[in-house]
């Protein structure tokens, strides 16, 4: 496989993850507010620059520009962990009882 599509894939399952940590965070909160999304972004960047390092090192030598390994994947992690965190919270905490 390529190293690429790699880290396109290794990026894509880490959204899930952050993703899920995310939702983990907001279900322990009492409610969703500002701080709780601001907490969840500081989740999925930390997750991100933790992955950017750790991939950084491994595909140093195969990768033609380094440059590669920050941006490859960005828009669909983002996208992951977003649709993933709206879902799961969404399915976990149930609908919003409307008051009258």
């Amino acid at each position: 496989m390529k190293p690429m599509v790699m880290l396109y894939g290794l990026r894509l399952v880490l959204g899930i993850i952050a993703g899920s940590l995310s939702t983990l965070l907001a279900l322990l909160s009492d409610e969703f507010s500002y701080v709780t999304f601001i907490n969840g972004i500081t989740i999925a960047l930390a997750v991100y620059l933790l992955s950017y390092y750790l991939l950084k090192s491994k595909f140093a030598a195969k990768v033609e520009k380094q440059s590669k390994i920050m941006s490859q994947g960005i828009g669909v992690y983002f996208l992951t962990w977003l649709v993933f965190w709206i879902l799961v919270y969404s399915i976990l905490k149930g609908p919003v009882p409307v008051a009258a």
